[in-house]
């Protein structure tokens, strides 16, 4: 109830108390101190339970449990239904320090014995007011810290949802990030499934009804994976079209901006093209591709759509699922044809991928061991040095990491800009089939 979340539209105060001498003492403190006097309600801790189950919860919260048979439990229920940051008061008339004890050690910021004086009620409420909007645990500056990641794939299949699944692991259960992992692919998305957890309705309730997305709404419709992991994805019909103007996305990703520290986004390329302005909150946009014709093409196009519709996010490139020995194309020539250098390498571990899916775990959770994750390692070191770093697409080096991974497979990991050097025959002919001007079609 005191978790250092908070809501832009929540009334300041509300009070549940039994009797009438109590409700006319805290009316009388509650209109000096400007409040609604309306806002002090008869009925105790269980109409609390029941009114929040529905309603906002209230910057500061008093509940009176005078009526309550076991008032650990009952403050226990109210945590389930109370929106964190909630300064939660509670009075009574049973004179016990072990249950106040209890209490403070539950959640609750204060204990009152009735009857209650209007000088202690006062200072009491006061005091609540400033703990609510004071920063919490001292540390003010880290709850603005905050990085937002969009992984994007240049063709189906390449991999983008593995990435975005392990990056947001790593963040959330290496570098204990509060992390929140947004899987946009409303109808096909494999976000809740790769972390073995059902979707819920969250994702397709904030579709429908934008207006309801607050602090409130993000606790309760997204889903725990780990202690600093939250996920909202959904499995919508395939027989329901998404019909939205793109608000809810956005909204949702700048709720996730006051509640986590960090931000990863499985963005489908169809959302990227419907819904561009997803793109203005990232700080950081990773590519992932395959070393083939179509990776490619694709490639060119969504990094010339990023360099005008979002110069300020700093890019990463990825190809992933790369075999040993000769592929379609070799690496050099692919990153001929793109105009840039890869920043990481991901070999191609069929053996790793079904483990990942037969555990129910990420691909990073389920092989921890294994070489073929340390340029995913490398990626979300590089994410987290990006924090910050406003110009960071067009400048410096990420550190390096997975260098190789695989006996076969080099993974330079130096960020790079364009290659100016001579193109190769096969790059110079890749050029060619990727020209607008071409009048060859390119094979998907």
């Amino acid at each position: 109830m005191n978790a250092p979340w908070k809501s832009g539209n929540r009334d300041m105060f509300a009070a549940f108390v039994c009797d009438d001498v109590t409700l006319d003492t805290l009316r009388s403190v509650v209109i000096d101190m400007g409040w609604p006097p309306e806002k002090v309600m008869k009925g105790g801790l269980r109409n609390a339970i029941q009114s929040l189950a529905i309603t906002a919860s209230p910057a500061i919260l008093m509940v009176d449990l005078s009526e309550s048979g076991d008032p650990l439990n009952d403050i226990n229920a109210l945590a389930e239904v109370c929106e964190p940051g909630t300064v939660v008061i509670a009075v009574g008339q049973v004179n016990d320090v072990r249950l106040y004890r209890d209490l403070v050690a539950s959640g609750i910021q204060d204990y009152l014995l009735k009857p209650l004086s209007i000088g202690h009620l006062r200072d009491t409420l006061v005091q609540a007011q400033a703990i609510f909007t004071s920063p919490r645990g001292g540390d003010g500056a880290a709850t603005k810290r905050h990085i937002a990641t969009a992984v994007v794939g240049t063709r189906g299949g390449v991999g983008a949802s593995m990435v975005a699944t392990s990056l947001a692991w790593m963040l959330s259960a290496d570098h204990k990030v509060p992390t929140a992992l947004l899987d946009l692919d409303v109808h096909f998305g494999t976000g809740a499934l790769t972390l073995d957890l059902e979707p819920g309705r969250g994702l397709t309730d904030a579709i429908d009804n934008p207006s309801r997305i607050d602090g409130l709404f993000i606790e309760r419709a997204m889903i725990r994976a780990n202690d600093n992991l939250a996920i909202l994805s959904a499995e919508a019909p395939i027989s329901a079209p998404l019909l939205t103007d793109g608000t809810a996305f956005v909204q949702l990703v700048e709720e996730f901006r006051h509640a986590f520290e960090a931000t990863v986004v499985d963005l489908p390329r169809n959302m990227l093209i419907n819904f561009p302005q997803l793109l203005a909150g990232m700080q950081v946009v990773v590519v992932v591709t395959e070393l083939t014709l179509g990776g490619a093409r694709d490639g060119i196009r969504i990094l010339s759509w990023l360099k005008s519709n979002a110069p300020h996010a700093k890019v990463l490139v990825i190809a992933n699922k790369v075999a040993q020995g000769a592929g379609e194309i070799s690496r050099s020539d692919f990153e001929t044809s793109i105009e840039r250098k890869l920043n990481f390498v991901i070999p191609h571990d069929f053996k790793a991928a079904a483990n990942a899916a037969k555990l129910g775990q990420t691909f990073v959770g389920a092989n921890r061991t294994s070489k073929t994750v340390q340029p995913l390692r490398a990626v979300a070191d590089a994410i987290l040095a990006s924090d910050g770093e406003a110009d960071a697409a067009n400048a410096g080096k990420v550190a390096k990491g997975g260098a190789k991974a695989g006996k076969k497979v080099a993974a330079d990991q130096d960020v790079a800009e364009a290659d100016t050097g001579p193109a190769s025959l096969l790059g110079r002919s890749i050029k060619k089939l990727l020209s607008p001007k071409s009048k060859t079609g390119v094979p998907a």
